[in-house]
């Protein structure tokens, strides 16, 4: 896939900017060009699972779905969608063709088709992508487990064997990185805000009446957050970092 490097400017609504958790423990950046061994000095720790010291024990994949490399973006995904695409839009998402036309995961007629509501607010296995390209306890985390690596973790923004993103440091000295890896809207070529913002799809529907949205990790140089206040709506096509229990 061919990536623009373009930063996308947007201004958020006041009422959907009400959608976002911070997180404290932000450090300064940092630089590395290694990715092997222990965490420390920029490096992040080996293995295809990363035990931070979660109070959870929740474990997070070392490599988003679809990369072959902690550094690679890997396969984007519209939320609730399993395989990545050429298109993401309204017209070619699986659940609802527009913003008020929804037919999975609404919990607002308003935004139903036809009034339609089904109260699920979390994947369900079938469309989380995690699950169905992983499996062996794969998921996509849910906004809580987003809030609880931010709340628990040290994050700062580094750039490692050439790629910018965050590194999350847990309490036991274990770290993982996660890419900048910005979005698709409309135009599967490219993807806006590339190394300046990374967006990770949660399972967690937005349950405050705008279900034509979801909870998000989102991140920059400056911060990272669980997040629903970026004003993408479902079709996105967003990057997708894994977890599953240690049991």
């Amino acid at each position: 896939m061919i990536k623009a490097r373009r930063l996308l400017a947007f201004a958020m609504a006041a009422v959907v900017a009400m959608g976002a958790v911070s997180c404290d423990k932000d450090e300064s950046s940092a630089s590395s060009n290694s990715n092997n061994g222990a965490s420390g000095n920029g490096e992040i720790t080996a293995g295809d699972w990363v035990d931070l010291g979660l109070p959870s024990g929740l474990l997070w994949a070392s490599r988003n779905i679809g990369a072959n490399q902690p550094t690679d973006d890997g396969q984007f995904f519209a939320w609730g969608e399993t395989q990545p695409k050429m298109e993401y839009s309204w017209e070619t998402y699986a659940y609802g063709h527009s913003y008020s036309e929804l037919t999975k995961y609404c919990n607002n007629e308003v935004f139903g088709y036809n009034g339609y509501t089904d109260d699920l607010t979390t994947l369900q296995p079938g469309d989380d992508a995690a699950t169905v390209n992983w499996g062996n306890g794969a998921r996509t985390p849910t906004m809580e487990e987003i809030k609880e690596l931010c709340d628990n973790c040290t994050s700062e923004w580094v750039t490692l064997n050439g790629a910018k993103g965050r590194k999350f440091t847990g309490t036991n000295g274990n770290s993982i990185f996660i890419p900048a890896a910005g979005y698709i809207d409309e135009d599967g070529s490219s993807a806006f805000s590339l190394e300046n913002y990374g967006y990770y799809w949660s399972s967690s529907l937005r349950t405050d009446g705008f279900c034509n949205t979801a909870w998000e990790l989102e991140f920059n140089p400056g911060t990272a957050r669980p997040s629903s206040s970026s004003g993408h709506h479902r079709y996105y096509g967003y990057t997708v970092r894994a977890v599953r229990s240690a049991k």
